[in-house]
């Protein structure tokens, strides 16, 4: 019974859902119009048609139509023509071994173009250009300024500790002469103080490396420490004169001088003397460290024997200073050139290299040819150490000596003409090469001998901030 009442209702709602047949007769609706099926498009014209669907798009309200996808094309084929012309131009400068011309008439390998040029010219003729300064800067600038810039020019003062030194003995002339440009108040203002001697500072410094020569690392970390110095005096309520505060400024310079290098070069002395054994050491020196050579000179002093192969290389030749030096100390030495290294790596010890800066990766930045001394001791297993003091280390990381160095005169490398007008020559001056922490085996500072990868630490512990706080 209850299959029979369940077909039973089936049936009724089938019969209620149907809808009665259309018959041919019966008219269909009106506005009712059934769309044609679209065409398939190809890819050209897809993109055609999107193209006049942005062009409508791009129409502006003043009715200004936008420029459209073939115009645009346009201008960029016009464009082409100029860039090829450019570098075409480029392909011209570097046609002749990868030279390229400078403005002031020399010649740079495509390589190093990118390095400032060598413009010592004027200055060592006795044209002092001051760049954008007018005479009246000029005038107003200390004569040990322009004294010490000529210095530089011309490579009387050289060395990273003796270009620092230098610096911060000027800079105290500077602070001791210096005269407030506006009228003092009664009441000492050491704020105003702060302010311009930071201004003039600012533009010595300016002078020395932007007309004379590139400041090196130390005195760059040097110049940082002098500006926190000078910015601490505005802070300092306790001053009640003027000679009061370049007393202090001086006492600060005169005790980073003292802890960063005099000291620290007797401290790299007392921990390098450990590594030289009383007798039968050949130690082997490239050029003139200041560090290097106080390490061997305390050595010879306690009693040590051994001799020094001093390398050497043009075109500064600084390894006959240093010759000079030991050879009076009573020192045995040989002298060699940098070609004739391998000649004698045999009978060397011990490698005692100097240092512009240290990279924070343990790379070494160093007079050129200490790069190539370092790879041959490492073909013969002889350990090379670096003396460096800790305030050369710079946070910058460099992995080459082509990003940054500098470029010295190019007529020292030949002794006939001027380089820059002899045809099919170019002539290169680098003076600094990058040592790689892989061929340093170990770095004499005056914390200690530390291996190459604790330089970062370094850098951290030697924070200039730090080096502020001197009474």
């Amino acid at each position: 019974t209850q299959f029979r009442k369940r077909e039973k209702y089936l049936n009724t709602s089938k019969m209620n859902t149907t809808e009665a047949p259309k018959t041919k007769d019966q008219p269909s609706p009106k506005n009712i119009r059934i769309p044609e099926k679209k065409p398939k498009l190809t890819k050209a014209e897809r993109r055609a048609l999107q193209e006049k669907q942005r062009a409508a798009k791009g129409q502006t309200k003043d009715g200004k139509q936008a420029a459209a996808p073939k115009q645009k094309q346009k201008q960029k084929q016009n464009q082409l023509p100029q860039q090829q012309q450019q570098l075409s131009s480029n392909k011209e400068n570097h046609k002749n071994n990868g030279t390229v011309n400078v403005n002031d008439g020399g010649k740079v390998l495509g390589m190093f173009s990118h390095l400032p040029n060598y413009k010592r010219t004027e200055l060592l003729s006795g044209k002092v250009s001051l760049g954008p300064m007018t005479n009246k800067k000029k005038q107003r600038f200390h004569p040990a300024v322009l004294q010490l810039g000529y210095q530089y020019a011309n490579g009387t003062v050289r060395g990273a500790n003796s270009r620092c030194r230098a610096m911060m003995d000027v800079l105290k002339k500077v602070v001791m002469d210096y005269e407030l440009k506006k009228k003092q108040e009664r009441v000492f203002n050491v704020v105003q103080l702060s302010q311009e001697l930071d201004q003039e500072i600012k533009l010595v410094f300016q002078y020395w490396t932007s007309d004379c020569r590139g400041h090196s690392v130390s005195m760059g970390n040097a110049m940082t420490f002098q500006k926190i110095i000078v910015a601490n005096l505005s802070h300092n309520r306790e001053l009640t004169s003027m000679d009061e505060a370049k007393k202090l400024l001086c006492e600060q310079m005169d005790a980073y001088v003292n802890e960063r290098i005099t000291l620290a070069g007797e401290a790299i002395s007392q921990h390098a003397i450990l590594k030289i054994q009383d007798k039968g050491e050949v130690l082997l020196v490239h050029g003139h460290s200041e560090a290097v050579i106080n390490v061997i000179l305390q050595a010879s002093k306690l009693g040590k024997v051994f001799r020094v192969i001093v390398v050497d290389s043009r075109p500064l030749m600084e390894g006959q200073s240093a010759l000079h030096k030991l050879r009076e100390a009573g020192i045995e030495c040989t002298y060699i050139l940098l070609n004739s290294l391998s000649y004698l790596m045999k009978e060397v010890t011990k490698v005692f290299l100097g240092a512009a800066a240290l990279m924070s990766n343990g790379s070494v930045l160093s007079r050129v040819g200490t790069a190539g001394i370092a790879l041959v001791s490492q073909s013969y297993n002889v350990p090379v150490l670096v003396c460096c003091e800790t305030y050369k280390i710079s946070a910058r990381l460099q992995l080459e000596s082509i990003t940054y160095n500098e470029l010295g005169n190019p007529n020292d490398v030949i002794n006939f003409g001027d380089s820059g007008n002899i045809k099919n020559l170019t002539s290169l001056n680098l003076l600094y090469d990058l040592t790689p922490s892989d061929f340093v085996t170990g770095i004499i500072t005056e914390m200690g001998l530390l291996p190459p990868s604790s330089v970062a630490v370094l850098l951290r512990e030697m924070n200039p901030q730090d080096t502020a706080k001197y009474n």
